[in-house]
């Protein structure tokens, strides 16, 4: 189909007119198999960029607020905006009612908002080298990430489809922290330095969690029929989580207190206050050796 080749010279296939007619048809067919318009990836960011522009104002946006009546308008503009860009993937699913689902998200925002900002007090007092609160909400990866996660997981719980994940993907491509939105996180989380952190969907996450970059906490491998068990581990309180580890299984729990130390490898439950590291071996060479070398170029 399409170019072929024969004896190594380019040929056209006599029926990739055919084929290319074809695949126009489909593109035009597939756009009416569904005739609600969900607006693009874009709009999760627009939803996320809308949120906190009022949630944090003077640090995400140029608004000023004068007094509490203008808060309360901005948020309620905002929910009206929001509906537009929920309500399709709600019709046609067995999720909720759009209105009932801004009602409990108008609900839900002031525990949002104390979730979020306890986020970014314990990163500022987590990280030695943060220098103040607003510094942490400007410039902190791991902030930000969480802070969309807290949105993608309250709709996430209101059953909307689709919608929640693309919140956790837009975090993903501009943090490079994938956190799935069905992820259970407790209070004053810090991810330090964040990238390439993987939280799955089934992981929960107790209060005064420390993770740094490149943890994973996800699944043993199960079979697409097992998809609604929990696959993912679940972490205690005031555990911290070393660069590299990863921690598997949904029977796994790492117990309050304990450190997870870097570039371990978890698969089954480790009780409270436990130290888990992996064992270094440093060996000097002797003089005989140093005529062989290894010398590696990354």
């Amino acid at each position: 189909m399409g170019i072929q080749e024969t004896n190594g010279t380019p040929q056209i296939d006599p029926t990739s007119e055919d084929n290319y007619r074809n695949f126009l048809d489909s593109i035009f067919e597939k756009q009416n198999e569904d005739p609600h318009r969900y607006g693009g990836r874009q709009v999760a960011g627009q939803f996320v960029q809308e949120l906190f522009d009022i949630l944090f104002a003077g640090f995400f946006s140029d608004l000023n607020f004068r007094d509490r009546t203008q808060v309360e308008d901005s948020i309620s503009r905002f929910l009206l905006d929001a509906k537009k860009k929920l309500q399709p993937y709600l019709v046609g699913s067995n999720g909720p009612e759009i209105n009932w689902v801004l009602s409990e998200f108008k609900k839900e925002l002031p525990i949002l908002y104390d979730l979020i900002w306890r986020d970014a007090i314990a990163a500022y007092k987590g990280d030695p080298a943060a220098e103040s609160v607003k510094e942490v909400i400007l410039a902190y990866s791991g902030f930000y990430a969480i802070a969309v996660h807290r949105v993608a997981h309250v709709l996430h719980r209101l059953r909307i489809p689709i919608f929640p994940r693309m919140l956790s993907e837009y975090a993903h491509e501009k943090t490079g922290i994938d956190i799935h939105p069905g992820a259970k996180i407790g209070k004053s989380f810090f991810m330090d330095h964040g990238t390439g952190i993987v939280i799955g969907g089934t992981s929960e996450i107790a209060d005064n969690v420390k993770i740094y970059q490149g943890v994973t906490l996800g699944a043993l491998s199960v079979s697409k029929d097992l998809a609604s068990i929990k696959r993912h581990p679940t972490i205690e309180e005031n555990t911290i989580i070393y660069a590299g580890a990863t921690i598997l299984g949904g029977d796994t729990v790492i117990g309050r207190n304990s450190i997870i130390g870097g570039n371990t490898w978890v698969t089954q439950s480790v009780p409270p206050y436990s130290v888990v590291y992996q064992k270094n071996e440093i060996r000097v060479r002797n003089s005989k050796e140093l005529d062989n070398v290894i010398d590696f170029s990354i």
